[in-house]
């Protein structure tokens, strides 16, 4: 039994690895976006976006 579960975990590991780096993808992709979206946004109101403390 210990045998399986040590070869499931092996197993395992690159596939949530490559999930993990998928996941850190898709949010660097994500903020970059929201950023250029409230850039965006504040130019059509006339928004000093320097002036405003964004996260």
């Amino acid at each position: 039994m210990t045998n399986n579960t040590h070869h499931d975990t092996a197993r395992r590991n690159p596939l949530l690895e490559a999930a993990r780096e998928e996941m850190s993808k898709f949010e660097r992709k994500e903020n970059e976006f929201r950023k250029k979206d409230r850039e965006e946004r504040a130019a059509e109101l006339h928004l000093p976006l320097d002036a405003i403390k964004v996260h």
